[in-house]
């Protein structure tokens, strides 16, 4: 029994080393109830889920604008080729990477596909995991909290902007008026609430930063349960193959890596210190899931395909938590290594 035990602390170790931390698991795990029983978070279900959701985004974009304090973006302005790499990367190279893959002859996916694939492209980055895996390689914290808190409200503004420009040349019909409305009600108004409270209640936010984090994720784990379920429900899935599934993986690892080798040659060529092409690394190549699933709550609010345009964020989120856990490591060690 004890050596089961240990057994199990060690695969749950190695998972965690590896990046497959308890939210990836959920996510997978909400899926599958999704598949088995789609009715419960369906919008026509009598448990009212989708309402829940709908208010939680909110919360979530409150709590994002009271933990961004105005001195804390007066100090992190002086490193602002830093900065410029890292918000140019996450908003200019991804989206113009993804629409010169759309027009690469012979690739043939669906709209759909595209649509979140694109959505991907137009996410800011993360907050809590891009300084984790900064601090872990000794990159320039300051400057990862900075970013991934400036990416976050630019992306309230910029990823609707890329949107109505991307599905103005899609051929899919979407009001984009009400939905405008809808965003800025659910999300906008929060986040500059959230900001102008900020000298009031901005330590509470930072003190339960951790707890925060749980809630956000249980919001995401509930927008994904009931996306999913609509999309199950109504049969949205079928035609689509694993092979596609596997495609997909594979297109998301190549993005990864071609962002991240134009973010490594333009921090060589600005000569940056190591402490911040660390920074640059991290946090202009990683994607936000708890924006994208918050975000396509609103955007796509009533579209059975909510489940498909999710499928490329949360496939970006689980693999680049790997591939950047194994890069925060190598760059640990050779960090130890020169300083030995």
């Amino acid at each position: 029994m004890a050596d089961s035990t240990c057994n199990i602390l060690k695969i749950v170790k190695m998972a965690k080393r590896w990046g497959l931390d308890w939210f990836i698991l959920a996510l997978i795990g909400v899926i599958l109830l999704a598949y088995f029983w789609p009715h419960i978070g369906a919008k026509d279900s009598v448990i009212p889920l989708t309402q829940i959701a709908t208010y939680g985004i909110s919360v979530v974009f409150f709590f994002y604008g009271l933990k961004l304090s105005p001195q804390k973006v007066r100090t992190g302005l002086s490193n602002w080729r830093l900065h410029l790499v890292v918000q140019l990367a996450t908003f200019v190279l991804f989206p113009l990477l993804v629409l010169l893959a759309k027009n690469i002859p012979g690739i043939n996916v669906s709209e759909i596909i595209w649509i979140g694939v694109f959505f991907l492209a137009s996410l800011p980055g993360t907050v809590s995991s891009a300084v984790v895996m900064v601090s872990i390689a000794k990159g320039n914290i300051p400057s990862a909290i900075f970013n991934a808190s400036i990416s976050t409200l630019m992306g309230v503004f910029i990823t609707p902007l890329w949107m109505e420009i991307y599905l103005n040349t899609a051929s899919v019909d979407i009001d984009l008026g009400p939905i405008l409305l809808k965003l800025t009600l659910q999300v906008i108004f929060p986040v500059v609430l959230g900001i102008i409270l900020n000298p009031l209640w901005g330590a509470f936010a930072e003190k339960n930063s951790k707890r925060l984090r749980y809630f956000d994720q249980t919001i995401v784990l509930l927008i994904v349960y009931t996306a999913f379920c609509e999309s199950f429900a109504k049969k949205m899935f079928e035609g689509y193959s694993v092979l596609l599934l596997v495609e997909l993986g594979v297109a998301m690892i190549v993005l990864f890596y071609a962002v991240y080798m134009v973010i490594y040659l333009t921090s060589k060529i600005l000569k940056f210190k190591r402490e911040d092409k660390i920074t640059a690394l991290f946090c202009g190549s990683k994607k936000s899931l708890v924006h994208g699933t918050v975000m396509s709550k609103v955007l796509f609010a009533g579209s059975p395909y909510i489940g498909i345009v999710l499928l490329p964020i949360m496939m970006y989120h689980a693999l680049q938590l790997v591939m950047v856990s194994v890069i925060a490591q190598w760059f640990a060690r050779n960090n130890v290594r020169a300083n030995s």
